[in-house]
């Protein structure tokens, strides 16, 4: 099923010569294949954020950390 603003933004495509048609296309079809690879990317991260945040609770714990403000960076 596709939304109205799909629907609006492809009636207008359909207007365009197919130069310009393909031009949206690809464009589009690019967004889409970096959605995806993000998407991947992020899911094969998850083991790995999860040490860190393990690391860094463990760090707060063991107080290894020091609190600084932003001019103390």
């Amino acid at each position: 099923m596709m939304t109205p603003l799909l629907e609006k933004a492809l009636s207008e495509v359909y207007k365009l010569p197919p130069e310009e048609q393909d031009i949206i296309a690809a464009l589009i079809l690019e967004e889409l294949e970096d959605e995806q690879r993000w998407d991947k990317a992020f899911a094969e991260s998850q083991d790995k954020l999860t040490q860190l945040a393990h690391k860094v609770r463990a760090d707060i714990k063991a107080g290894r950390v020091k609190k600084m403000g932003i001019d103390e960076l």
